[in-house]
């Protein structure tokens, strides 16, 4: 995965946490709300909250696996240049 989607993940993994524990904060201290709402609140903020670290943990997998993949590039772009060499 390019670096550039990655970190695209990553903000928008960060955004959702931030915008969430913001909102969850807003609610607990106002008591104006039922007990009700701001169960359902805070379930909803836990849930966003839980697919914002999987999204996070793609991003980080898929910078993983694009660093592979360019070194076994690399890796077999240098046999090939060795091989042609050798046969000259």
């Amino acid at each position: 995965m390019p670096r550039r989607d990655a970190n695209l993940l990553r903000a928008a993994a960060l955004w959702t946490v931030f915008v969430w524990g913001v909102f969850i904060r807003n609610i607990v201290r106002d008591r104006t709300h039922s007990a009700g709402f701001i169960t359902v609140h805070v379930t909803l903020a836990v849930v966003s909250i839980a697919f914002a670290a999987a999204v996070w943990r793609v991003a980080a997998r898929g910078l993983e696996r694009g660093r592979e993949g360019q070194e076994s590039g690399r890796r077999a772009s240098r046999s090939a240049g060795s091989t042609t060499a050798g046969r000259s």
